[in-house]
């Protein structure tokens, strides 16, 4: 470990530096910090990480780790200042706590912190965090090429998979994004198109969850749907990773009844036509074109978690369908947070409501905790967030099954 004298007169390189109130009370993370970077790195405390990072020479720090515990959020307003003052010089931050309460991380991790680390460090993780945010450095020329649009190719028949949220907050949009995006990257030879709709026009928060800019041309697109093709459509879109493209819904609050069935329609075609999976993250309202996505989706996800208001919800939802004579058998319900395995009661209770509502749990996905809302938080999908997450497993297993029946059928037709 490189002293704090020595920022400036060890001839090894310092590209890093942990920031704490005493580093030795982080034993495992001077181990980690060690094992990668080896005697490339530093120890600075608060005080003398602000007046530090205020200097020109902190430019060569690639980044810090903020270690806290639960006796540093007296010093909440410090901490801050340090974020902000690593931000300003382009310096990532990652955040190591212990033992501290969530309102101090979510303030943390509002002013800037790119990645958080819970400690006693998982092995391996803080690895995972730095190579993450390496990754995230390359090349920072994502907006330029979202304003080019995309250039499409047509003569495509993509399957439709729609995802409806029963109630706030059980993780419809978590489904829909992550899903798209293992879609996009499940072929080892040659990977899938995959173009993600958000139809939630008034809140959807798709762009928030890649970090997207949402785009004029999506209204001037919705607002035109009889001159659109597969041309206008690429222009409306913005691309992830290079392999995700995505028509977020538009930057202001429009009605929901502006598309007609007819516009949702021609829509569906073109991105039928120039990808081979379209997902569509639908909104929770129950608007005149619902219909038309539920008719032509191969796979309707109606997603709800193992609660009263989600009970209630499917129960209206079939009810309405049944009423209209609308296929109720394509829903495939999907149980957000799901009871474990050993979690016996959790597992009666699911199969209880089940069997109340005359519906099928298709579909059961873990709980996947805080790193799902971290990395909604951070724009990225839990592949490069939480790739160990067990959610984030089941999610590319499902991508997996689903890209096998759709090989499957390509082949037979």
């Amino acid at each position: 470990m490189t002293s704090t004298t020595a920022l400036h007169n060890d001839p090894s390189p310092i590209v890093a530096c942990t920031v704490s109130r005493n580093v030795q009370n982080f034993d495992l993370l001077i181990e980690d910090m060690e094992d990668l970077l080896g005697e490339g790195w530093g120890d600075l405390g608060f005080g003398e990480a602000l007046a530090f990072l205020n200097q020109p020479d902190a430019r060569m720090l690639e980044f810090i780790a903020l270690a806290i515990d639960e006796d540093d959020e007296q010093a909440i307003g410090l901490l801050s200042e340090v974020i902000s003052a690593a931000k300003a010089r382009d310096i990532k931050v990652v955040l190591i706590a212990e033992d501290v309460t969530p309102a101090a991380l979510h303030q943390l991790l509002r002013r800037g912190a790119d990645e958080f680390v819970p400690y006693p460090l998982p092995e391996g993780e803080l690895r995972a965090a730095v190579d993450r945010l390496r990754r995230l450095s390359a090349p920072a020329e994502e907006p330029t090429k979202a304003k080019e649009g995309v250039r499409l190719s047509g003569g495509g028949d993509g399957v439709l998979i729609a995802v409806q949220g029963l109630s706030g907050g059980c993780g419809a949009t978590t489904l829909a994004v992550n899903l798209a995006w293992e879609l996009a990257n499940v072929g080892k030879d040659k990977a899938p198109r995959v173009c993600l709709l958000d139809f939630d026009l008034q809140f959807g928060s798709v762009a928030t969850y890649l970090d997207l800019p949402r785009r004029e041309a999506v209204l001037e697109l919705l607002g035109d749907t009889e001159a659109m093709d597969g041309d206008s459509f690429g222009q409306a879109l913005v691309t992830y990773g290079e392999k995700l493209h995505v028509l977020t819904s538009p930057a202001d609050v429009i009605p929901m009844d502006l598309l007609t069935p007819q516009d949702i329609k021609a829509v569906l075609n073109v991105a039928r036509e120039h990808f081979d999976y379209v997902i569509v993250d639908m909104p929770r309202t129950l608007v005149q074109w619902t219909e038309t996505v539920l008719l032509e989706a191969q796979v309707y996800f109606a997603m709800l978690e193992l609660d009263m208001r989600s009970a209630q919800n499917a129960l209206r939802l079939k009810r309405a369908l049944l009423a209209e004579e609308l296929p109720f058998d394509k829903i495939r319900f999907a149980l957000n947070r799901a009871p474990k395995f050993t979690d016996l009661q959790g597992k009666s209770r699911a199969k209880r409501m089940a069997e109340s509502l005359g519906i099928s749990l298709t579909l059961q996905l873990s709980d996947g905790g805080k790193p799902v809302a971290l990395s909604g938080d951070h724009g990225v999908p839990m592949a490069e967030q939480a790739p160990k997450n067990p959610l984030r497993k089941e999610l590319v297993k499902l991508a997996s099954e689903l890209h096998a029946i759709g090989l499957t059928e390509a082949q037979a037709a």
